[in-house]
């Protein structure tokens, strides 16, 4: 009576080892380390971790807790949670603290006893009826592969990847030895041999990383061997070539069996059979003045995966070239489609990212059984060209200045046409400076799409220019009132239009400007339309202008009491604005051939077009126009003052020899009369 006891809390023992005491004794409860009880608290497929108080079970792979964190680990029957872990054409069974698949025939999980069961294709390998039969040593790759393949399949035989891999590319060094294959179809039947080899090879190989070299041919593989599936980044690299892809491509989106390959295999001396194998579209044939050629290794990226035609992320190739060439040549990126007649190279799925004159980037999405490498052609522009270029671009600008400063300095034409002319010239003056400067500096990639930007500009400037020139001339011709535009309009609509255009292009696509062969908008992913779908709507709208511009005068002309100098003042702005509409609008027709399939003709007539737009604005607007000509007279004196002295003293001897004519036929006109009074 009057006393109590005390007992330390589960997870706690008294220092005594006394389960209860008194309180006036100096007994204290300490921390009771579970780990060290006999037999362990978490068994023998787990392990402890002592905490104040208490203590956890981590269960090893394939055991889990019964309970909470801190009670005993015990096998998990992996065959019960999941019926499929094993696919449909497996059986199951557990073991302490894991499961083994046994496949049924014609399936296998390649020796990975905790993958699942998926069917061999070894029809893949048959060794009659292919279309490569005429191919020598092709028979002895299908014959190895199509025995791996049925050993396999029958669950007995013993897995010996690196061997059979060895076997495989002997043989293929034996096939190209002999020398490169003869036609596109004895191409796809090695090419495909090889890659459905290489992926019934990969889930053999007992290491996790490959890589074989022989004499024709170069291979890497990557396998991964988890329950879960991969993810992150995977980079696969020969002598010649690169592959940057991830792991996810490799695994699939479908039912992860367990695990992924991914290899890169790499011919040499492949690349001069199908040097004559080129697509079949316009875009890829090669035409007249072109020569194709391929500079690269094959290569070949073969992964687990079956469902490669439309990847959700694109795979990436980093190419060497065979031979270094400068800027005159265009670097494509290429794959071997076998579904193409006999095989041949095709571009669908393959862009290229960017090249230089030892490498070329290219991104495709798709792998399947294709082979992925590039093309080039010469662009070699001739010396007629590049002096037709310079000597007429020279002039047009030479003409261009004369309308500038004509059109600043010739007071009794000013106006708003003057002004829209002014500025036009200014534009195409700037335009014609930078292409004749700066279209082929590509080397500064930087420089290239300033000049690019540049180039997109003022075209863009000197068509809005011309549009406002429409304007005006449907505004003399229907308003009788206020015809003239306003200073802050016209420099709104001449130059805030295409200043917009050009920042929205720029931000939406900075890598647009610059193209491998001309500081120009590329070709790209349509890119080139923010610059031809502005043209193609302006040119619409001077149409219609000019249209409903005629069709007033052809009434106005044909009114009762028509002015008639003010309606061929304005018919004769009408023509020449066409004319000039047209002049610019085919060029640039011509000038979208030009830049995208380069032929020959598209080449001179776009240069030649682009040469004369400067002339044809000094002859319509200045030659053609009187008060401009008149001009020209008062301001010949002060260039040419010996000239002008030559002019006075013509017109003063002519003055002479006029009066001198005009005595003598009065003294005449005075001695007949004489006579006839006498």
């Amino acid at each position: 009576m009057g006393s109590h006891n005390c007992s330390c809390t589960e997870g706690y023992i008294s220092s005594t080892g006394q389960k209860v005491f008194h309180s006036n004794e100096e007994v204290t409860c300490e921390d009771e380390d579970e780990c060290e009880r006999d037999p362990p608290v978490c068994g023998i497929n787990g392990t402890c971790s002592n905490s104040p108080g208490t203590y956890s079970c981590t269960c090893d792979p394939g055991f889990s807790n019964t309970g909470q964190s801190h009670t005993f680990c015990s096998d998990v029957d992996e065959c019960l949670d999941d019926p499929s872990i094993c696919g449909e054409q497996g059986s199951c069974n557990n073991t302490e603290g894991s499961y083994i698949c046994l496949c049924d025939p014609g399936y296998s999980n390649y020796g990975n006893a905790q993958a699942r069961c998926i069917e061999l294709n070894c029809d893949a390998f048959k060794t009659k009826g292919t279309s490569g039969q005429s191919l020598p040593g092709l028979q002895d790759i299908l014959s190895l592969m199509k025995g791996n393949c049925l050993e396999l399949s029958s669950g007995t035989g013993q897995l010996h990847g690196e061997t059979v891999l060895e076997k495989l590319f002997t043989k293929a060094d034996e096939i190209l030895s002999s020398g490169p294959p003869g036609g596109g179809s004895q191409v796809s039947a090695l090419l495909g041999s090889v890659e459905n080899a290489m992926r019934l090879i990969g889930p053999q190989m007992k290491q996790n990383h490959t890589r074989m070299e022989t004499q024709y041919t170069e291979a890497e593989l990557q396998v991964w061997r988890q329950r879960a599936p991969p993810q992150g980044p995977l980079s696969m690299s020969g002598d010649q070539a690169r592959l940057d892809m991830h792991w996810e491509t490799a695994a699939g989106n479908g039912s992860y069996p367990g695990f992924a390959m991914a290899a890169l295999v790499t011919y040499k001396g492949l690349e001069s059979a199908t040097n004559h194998s080129f697509p079949a579209p316009p875009s890829d044939r090669p035409g007249h003045g072109h020569s194709f050629q391929i500079n690269s290794k094959v290569v070949t990226a073969i992964v687990s995966n079956p469902a490669t035609e439309h990847l959700d992320k694109p795979v990436t190739f980093i190419f060497s070239h065979l031979q270094s060439r400068d800027g005159s040549v265009n670097y494509t990126c290429v794959f071997w489609d076998m579904r193409r007649g006999k095989g041949a190279w095709s571009t669908q799925g393959c862009r290229m990212v960017r090249s230089n004159s030892t490498h070329t980037v290219c991104s495709c999405s798709h792998l399947s059984s294709f082979a992925v490498l590039m093309s080039l052609y010469e662009l070699k522009d001739s010396f007629q060209l590049q002096l037709i270029t310079w000597v007429g671009l020279s002039l047009s600008l030479v003409c261009l200045l004369i309308c500038i400063i004509t059109f600043c300095c010739c007071r009794s034409i000013q106006g708003t046409r003057n002004t829209i002319h002014l500025h036009l010239c200014i534009c195409l003056f700037i335009a014609d400076l930078v292409f004749l400067t700066g279209i082929s500096r590509t080397e500064n990639r930087v420089g290239c799409g300033l000049v690019a930007a540049l180039l997109h500009y003022f075209f863009l400037a000197a068509f809005c220019w011309m549009c406002l020139e429409g304007v005006q001339l449907y505004r003399m011709v229907v308003l009788v009132f206020n015809t003239t535009l306003r200073p802050l309009v016209m420099m709104a609509a001449g130059y805030g239009v295409p200043t917009a255009i050009v920042a929205i292009s720029a931000i939406a696509n900075a890598q647009g400007y610059g193209t491998d062969r001309h500081c120009w908008l590329n070709l790209e992913n349509g890119f080139i339309w923010s610059f031809f779908g502005p043209v193609c709507v302006i040119i619409v709208l001077n149409a219609f202008f000019f249209i409903i511009t005629v069709w007033k005068l052809a009434q106005k002309f044909s009114s009762l009491n028509p002015d008639m100098s003010n309606l061929r003042k304005i018919k004769t702005f009408t023509v020449t604005a066409i004319a000039q509409l047209c002049v610019l609008g085919t060029m640039w027709i011509f000038g979208c051939f030009q830049f995208e399939a380069r032929t020959l003709v598209m080449s001179y007539l776009f240069t030649i077009l682009n040469s004369l737009q400067g002339v044809l604005v000094f002859v319509m607007h200045c030659l053609l126009s009187k008060q401009v000509r008149e001009e020209y007279a008062k301001l010949l004196p002060c260039i040419c003052p010996d000239l002008s002295q030559k002019k006075k003293y013509s017109e003063l001897s002519s003055s002479q020899q006029a009066s001198s004519s005009q005595a003598s036929r009065s003294l005449g006109s005075g001695q007949n009369t004489g006579e006839s009074q006498i």
